[in-house]
């Protein structure tokens, strides 16, 4: 019994061992390699859209904010609407952090990280979002827009299942 204790407290100790520091929400390019994941599923882009520069190239970016009648009429944004446009996150084929820094697409956790700290912090240690691998081997974290629309981020409500059985309420049929 105490050799079992001592091998789960070694496996306990382990699994902190390799967890990721908090960090704060204000990470650049340059600095999210010391705590981040090492392996992603990233999001699929849309062929349709990206890259951006195949329509923007002959076309220029209205940066004036208003609602989108020809390209891009589809997406509706619910994502902070009252303070947000496109071009705060958008910026050709890049995205744009809020200190104007701009990244790959294939790392939207750096920007949705700058103001979902918290969730960003909790995506990194596991806790938030499906991981899967070995637990002392390699993990695969899915990023943020393989589980979320960033235009409109929150889960659609569901109806909730019907509450199980107690096993005292399961009538067996045994004939």
């Amino acid at each position: 019994m105490k050799g079992k204790f001592i091998s789960v407290a070694i496996a306990g100790l382990f699994i902190l061992s390799v967890s990721f520091t908090a960090g704060s929400a204000e990470h650049t390019q340059n600095d999210e390699k010391k705590d981040v994941p090492e392996i992603f599923f990233p999001g699929t882009l849309s062929s349709e859209n990206f890259p951006c520069s195949k329509c923007h190239r002959f076309r220029p970016t209205d940066r004036k904010q208003r609602d989108l009648k020809l390209a891009h009429a589809d997406i509706v944004l619910k994502h902070a609407e009252k303070q947000r446009w496109c071009l705060d996150c958008h910026d050709g084929d890049k995205l744009r952090l809020p200190n104007g820094e701009l990244i790959d697409y294939d790392k939207p956790y750096i920007l949705c990280g700058q103001c979902h700290g918290t969730v960003f912090r909790d995506w990194k240690a596991g806790i938030h979002g499906k991981t899967t691998g070995m637990w002392n081997g390699v993990k695969v974290y899915r990023i943020c827009v393989n589980c979320h629309d960033p235009h409109q981020p929150k889960f659609k409500q569901i109806a909730p299942e019907k509450q199980p059985l107690r096993p005292t309420e399961i009538k067996l049929n045994l004939r």
